[in-house]
């Protein structure tokens, strides 16, 4: 016969009340918490969890909606946030919406449908209106990356402006004055921080923001190969780029080599992202280094810390990273 509750409260001399709010999610003393894991070991104990779902309205899962599974820094994260989410009992179910609006909203739709316990979500739709009918189930969301004016709700950002600033500053600091932006697409936030942060530096230096040096991509290697041989051609005087995205700064390196473009002899180039990546160059790339690994970690507590209805918590969480830059060999001086 299967073993019940009533067999490891026997077991562990702890009460029904007590086993119950472990299985669910609730608050128990960590030597409790061994005990009952003891416990259920010895007894074999297997949790049903459809009914435990039906009769608490928690199914244990987290929704993730992002825009590019193919996308390393979204792969990253998702794989840090999966990792302390199974340590505390939750599974995630992932949805890659291909950076469709349309794709977006049925994704978050299905994860409604399967009562998932809260969402977190990388948007697409800066307008949040795929995120209010789950909203009003009074469920958690928590956002990365990109915050929605429209929608109140946890997020977890890096500050993209004043990553771009200093990127930028470097290249000032270099003598570079005509200094190209490979940036994302307008509607996209952290796209439009980066760029800000851009601007912010060319301002502070007094240099002329010429829109002929502006370019921008869509977040994918063929992008980046686009949009630096754009600039490459069309700018015979500019000495660095600025490439504001990994895939993008991957296809800018390529599109530099097919064109025998030297780093960092013609042009000085600053990318984004991908610490291996950039130290597997020749020359080492100098990048922009977001801290992917802090991004999931405090995505996943805070999703937790909602879940498991810690009354201390502020109406609205949002945390802003900063990232570090590291140097590489892909940036000189400018005579």
């Amino acid at each position: 016969m299967a073993a019940t509750m009533k067999d490891i409260a026997r077991k562990t001399g702890l009460g029904l009340a007590t086993i119950s709010s472990y299985f669910n999610g609730g608050n128990v003393r960590e030597k409790n918490r061994v005990k009952i894991e003891e416990a259920i070991e010895e007894l074999h104990y297997e949790v049903n969890e459809v009914a435990r779902g039906l009769k608490t309205n928690a199914t244990r899962t987290v929704g993730v909606v992002i825009p590019e599974l193919n996308n390393v820094f979204c792969a990253e994260i998702i794989s840090g946030m999966e990792d302390i989410l199974r340590s505390h009992g939750y599974a995630a179910i992932v949805c890659d919406c291909r950076t469709d609006k349309a794709l977006e909203k049925e994704a978050v739709d299905f994860l409604t449908r399967k009562r998932v316990d809260g969402i977190i979500n990388m948007p697409v739709d800066m307008t949040g209106s795929h995120l209010r009918k789950f909203q009003k189930t009074g469920k958690p969301i928590v956002l990365i990356d990109r915050m929605i004016q429209e929608i109140s709700c946890d997020c977890v950002l890096v500050d993209n402006e004043t990553a771009a600033q200093k990127a930028v500053t470097m290249l000032v600091e270099q003598q570079h004055q005509k200094i190209g932006l490979i940036g994302g697409p307008d509607e996209v936030f952290t796209a439009r921080q980066r760029m800000l942060g851009y601007l912010k530096a060319l301002k502070q230096y007094g240099i002329p923001v010429e829109d002929r040096l502006i370019c921008h991509g869509d977040y994918t290697i063929q992008g980046g190969v686009q949009a630096v041989e754009a600039l490459v051609r069309e700018n015979p005087d500019m000495t660095a780029v600025f490439v504001t995205n990994y895939e993008m700064t991957m296809g800018a390196v390529i599109g530099l080599n097919e064109m025998g473009v030297s780093m960092p002899d013609d042009i000085s180039l600053v990318g984004f992202d991908n610490l291996s990546f950039a130290r597997a160059c020749r020359p080492a790339l100098t990048i922009v280094s977001q801290p992917i690994e802090k991004i999931a970690r405090e995505t996943a507590q805070i999703m937790l810390a909602r879940l498991e209805g810690k009354k201390e918590l502020p109406g609205q969480i949002i945390r802003k990273l900063q990232t570090d830059i590291f140097m590489g060999k892909s940036i000189r001086r400018q005579e």
